[in-house]
This record gives structure tokens, C-alpha cells and sequence, in this order.
């Protein structure tokens, strides 16, 4: 009889141990401030296109590019793949409630336009969109031409 006791006692006692903190705030985990308004950058290459959202003073709140969204090879450049960076970008930050953007473009890629669009299509308010891509002013000597 006295076995059984103990043996409830001890499930009892490892059932206690066992219980975790709550998922939404863990032992040394900062809560998350709500920003509503954010930037975004889009950099859209031939070869990949990276965004980066970040609050107003330019902290990086979540990033994302179509080489870590799975896309290889040509597909990485496509607008198809600036869509899905853009949504995997935003899953990340769902917990800052996000609503506002201000885009700045940087480059000359394919993903340019889809990414623009996939902020309108995931509910993403765009207040500007401002194109940062750098120009020469006749700075640097341009390279040589290539030689096929």
C-alpha cells in the first residue's frame, strides 16, 4: 500500500516539473513593442532579391531573400520569388503590428514591381515608394566591354 503512494507521489511530483513557462513570454524574453509604421527595403539584383523591414530608426525588425525562401538558380530574380520573400518577411514581424510602410528600392532587378505589389496584397498600407539605386556622376571608370 505504502508502494502505491509513493509511486503517485512521485508522477505527481515529475508532472510539476515538467510544466514550462508560458510560449508567449519565456524566462529573459523581451516582450515585443507594437511599431505600426515601419520601412521597407527592397534589393532587387539580377541574381536575388532581399527586403528588409526595420522600425523608424533603422533597426531590423525581420529580413528575408529568395535564396532562404527555397529559390535557386534564375528563379531566385523572379517576381514570383519578391511575392514569397515579401510574405515570408511579414510572418516574422506579425508580432510588432506592422500596418504602415515607406519603400526604398535599391536595383535594377525583376523583383522590383513584385515586391511592391505583394505589400499591397498582403493588407500592408504603402505610404511612398522612393528609389535609392545608386548613379555615378562620372565618377568611377566603367569596365570594359565584354567579349563573347
Amino acid at each position: 500500500m505504502e508502494e502505491k503512494t509513493t509511486a503517485a507521489a512521485e508522477s505527481t511530483a515529475e508532472q510539476t516539473k515538467v510544466n514550462k513557462p508560458s510560449k508567449a513570454r519565456r524566462k529573459g524574453q523581451k516582450a515585443k513593442a507594437a511599431i505600426a509604421h515601419g520601412r521597407a527595403y527592397i534589393q532587387a539584383t539580377y541574381n536575388n532579391t532581399i527586403v528588409t523591414l526595420t522600425d523608424l530608426n533603422g533597426n531590423v525588425l525581420s529580413w528575408s531573400s529568395a535564396g532562404s525562401s527555397g529559390f535557386k538558380g534564375p528563379k531566385k530574380s523572379t517576381p514570383y520569388a519578391a511575392s514569397i520573400v515579401v510574405r515570408n518577411a511579414l510572418d516574422r514581424v506579425q508580432d510588432y503590428g506592422i500596418k504602415e510602410v515607406n519603400i526604398y528600392v535599391s536595383g535594377v532587378g525583376q523583383g522590383r514591381e513584385g515586391a511592391i505589389r505583394a505589400f499591397q496584397a498582403n493588407n500592408i498600407g504603402v505610404l511612398s515608394i522612393k528609389d535609392i539605386t545608386p548613379i555615378p556622376h562620372n565618377g568611377c571608370r566603367a569596365p570594359r566591354p565584354r567579349r563573347v
